[in-house]
């Protein structure tokens, strides 16, 4: 696009006060997250909007990002959920899950839960219960929600048993016993875990289908799940504010999903990864032009081809500076897969400009051997370019969005 949108994209943003600068100058700058927010939701507001709102036609959210940072954003009712059922009816590996009538049941972050569970109570005219009822847990015919708690490796024997009947509960509906499985790949990880400790691998029925998504899922993740489960599993990349923009197939190869849109991308100064900025005009009321995703991407050959993604490596605000240019939690990713396979959470604990502490867990709670803790000490201080240290723990805490965070400060010296 280059800054300058179509006449199609113009037409549909003529009134809206955000652009109007913009359109009078014939340039259109990249929109950066605190200039989509400051001054909403004046900044969007045009009589169209306003009737919207007025009639329950357009609503007012909140999205959660992976540093529990909240952006303020008016969509119509079930505006991503519509997005994910278009992928879904559509998606050549999974599409038959879609036609034969099966549920989904999501597994993620509690926060997801909490706003279900608050719409519904809503409605009713009621306060939301503390911990709803699975009748208060479903978004819409098609879709419960299961995850009660923040920390998924606080699950207790209890929290697993009734997750595995609600589970038996949604399947029960389809004639084949099908279900679909919609998770954040950590929260999967951890059910599985508990499921084959406890030894209740009888009570957790098989899911026809698994799309992950919600954040980023590990190499080691991705592997742990497709060694225990024979369903296709997808992985897909969206927002909250965008809906879905890419996909994988059953190869992992991605692929654009990007009806209402359009995307281009700009160089990461000092790397080799690009910045994915959108325009969308999914969203009637909040259209989006050159919008700052943030999240950073890898392509086949290093150049800004939206065609040859291979790679959505992270936050662009989360990049780590090192002596040789900025790095992703997808590269401290790669060499954490490569050291070990065993590995689960990870994160890189900063101190100061030169040193580093990388916590870790593993799938069985064991921790590395010596070789593997040395190999994963030497790669990862030559990615970094600090002296690291590798620290074992039985339990790395979730960040209050209910998403972990790969990297984070310290005060220790």
């Amino acid at each position: 696009m280059n800054g300058q949108p179509t006449d199609d994209v113009i037409e549909k943003i003529r009134d809206i006060p955000i652009y109007q600068d913009s359109l009078a100058s014939g340039h259109f700058p990249v929109l950066d997250v605190p200039e989509l927010s400051r001054g909403f939701p004046g900044n969007w507001m045009t009589p169209r909007l306003a009737t919207a709102l007025e009639d329950g036609e357009a609503q007012f959210f909140l999205a959660t990002g992976p540093n529990h940072t909240r952006m303020r954003i008016i969509q119509p009712p079930h505006f991503l959920l519509r997005w994910y059922y278009h992928l879904w009816r559509n998606h050549p590996d999974i599409a038959r899950t879609w036609e034969s009538g099966c549920r989904r049941v999501s597994l993620t972050s509690v926060l997801a839960t909490e706003h279900v569970s608050r719409a519904n109570a809503a409605r009713r005219g009621v306060e939301p219960e503390r911990a709803p009822a699975l009748t208060d847990r479903w978004l819409d015919e098609r879709t419960c929600y299961l995850n009660l708690r923040l920390d998924p490796a606080r699950w207790t024997r209890e929290d697993v048993l009734r997750m595995l009947s609600e589970i038996d509960q949604a399947r029960s509906t389809h004639p084949q016993g099908w279900y679909h499985l919609d998770c954040s790949g950590y929260h999967l990880a951890h059910l599985v875990r508990k499921v084959e400790a406890w030894g209740l691998e009888d009570l957790f029925a098989q899911p026809a289908s698994i799309i992950h998504t919600y954040e980023y899922t590990p190499m080691n993740v991705r592997r742990f799940l497709r060694r225990r489960f024979a369903c296709p599993i997808i992985d897909l990349f969206g927002s909250t504010e965008l809906g879905y923009l890419y996909y994988s197939d059953k190869e992992e190869r991605y692929w654009p999903h990007l009806d209402g849109m359009s995307v281009e991308l700009l160089p990461v100064p000092g790397g080799a990864m690009q910045q994915l900025i959108v325009t969308s005009m999914r969203n009637p009321y909040m259209p989006l032009v050159r919008y700052r995703s943030g999240t950073c991407v890898r392509t086949l050959d290093g150049t800004p081809d939206p065609s040859a993604i291979t790679e959505f490596c992270g936050q662009f605000e989360n990049l780590l500076s090192t002596p040789n240019g900025p790095i992703a939690q997808g590269d401290l990713d790669r060499h954490i897969a490569s050291a070990s396979p065993r590995i689960f959470l990870r994160q890189l604990r900063l101190h100061g400009a030169a040193e580093a502490t990388l916590l870790y867990t593993t799938f069985t709670g064991e921790p590395l051997g010596d070789t593997e803790k040395k190999s994963l000490r030497q790669s990862t201080g030559e990615l970094t370019g600090r002296i690291c240290r590798v620290e074992h723990r039985t339990r790395i805490p979730i960040g209050p969005s209910g998403k972990y965070a790969w990297l984070t400060p310290s005060s220790r010296t």
